[in-house]
C-alpha cells in the first residue's frame, strides 16, 4: 500500500476517534470564545474532523504530484470521504445544541450510498472513476458546513451571521447538483445493466 493509501486509511481511522469524542460522556466543560459557549469536546472533535478532513487534500496531491494514482486509491478516497462526513452528519443530528435537521442530513447520505451503488455498478463494468471537480466541490463545501456547525458558528458569532446555517445549504445545492451530474454522465451503466 502507498504513501497516499495510507494517508486515505488514517482518514477512516480518525473517525472512531471523532465519534468517541463526540458521543461518550466526557465532561470536559465549556470554553468561551468569540461570544461563543462551545464544549470542549466539540471543540476536540472539530479539531479531529478538520484534522481527517485535510488528510484529503493531503493524499490527493501527494499521489498526483509523485504520479501514485492507483485504483485503490480511486476507490478508497471517496470511499473514506463518505463516511467520515456521514459520521460526522449522524452527529450532529443526536447534538441537542447544534442546527442540522435530519432531512438535510438524509438527502446527504443517500445521494453519497447512491454514488457508491454506481461506482460499484461502474467497477463491475471495468471502469473505476475518479471524483470529479464538482464532486471536490461538494465534499469541500460538507467540510466547511459540518466543521461551521461543529464549533457553534464561532467565527461568525459576533456579527451575528449564521454561516454554519448557510454553509450547509450550500452543501446540500452542492450534493444534489454533484449527484445529478454523477448519474447523467453514467447513465449508460443503469440502461446496459440487467
Amino acid at each position: 500500500m502507498n504513501i497516499p493509501n495510507r494517508i486515505t486509511v488514517s482518514r477512516i481511522l480518525l473517525i472512531p476517534i471523532f465519534l468517541i469524542i463526540m458521543l461518550a460522556p466526557f465532561d470536559w466543560g465549556d470554553m468561551h470564545l468569540l461570544g461563543t459557549d462551545l464544549p470542549v469536546t466539540h471543540f476536540v472533535g472539530a479539531l479531529i474532523f478538520i484534522l481527517a478532513s485535510a488528510t484529503d487534500w493531503v493524499d490527493g496531491h501527494y499521489a498526483r504530484k509523485y504520479n501514485l494514482v492507483t485504483n485503490m486509491g480511486k476507490f478508497l478516497d471517496p470511499l473514506a470521504d463518505k463516511l467520515l462526513v456521514s459520521a460526522a452528519l449522524i452527529v450532529l443530528v443526536e447534538l441537542n445544541d447544534v442546527y442540522a435537521p435530519s432531512w438535510i442530513v438524509i438527502i446527504i447520505i443517500s445521494r453519497e450510498f447512491a454514488v457508491t451503488g454506481l461506482r460499484l455498478l461502474l467497477a463491475g463494468e471495468g471502469e473505476v472513476v475518479a471524483a470529479n471537480m464538482l464532486g471536490k466541490v461538494k465534499t469541500w463545501a460538507q467540510i466547511v458546513a459540518i466543521s461551521s456547525l461543529l464549533l457553534h458558528n464561532i467565527l461568525f458569532a459576533m456579527i451575528p451571521f449564521r454561516f454554519d446555517i448557510v454553509a450547509l445549504w450550500v452543501a446540500l445545492i452542492f450534493t444534489i447538483w454533484s449527484g445529478w451530474d454523477y448519474f447523467a454522465k453514467n447513465s449508460h451503466v443503469l440502461k446496459n445493466s440487467k
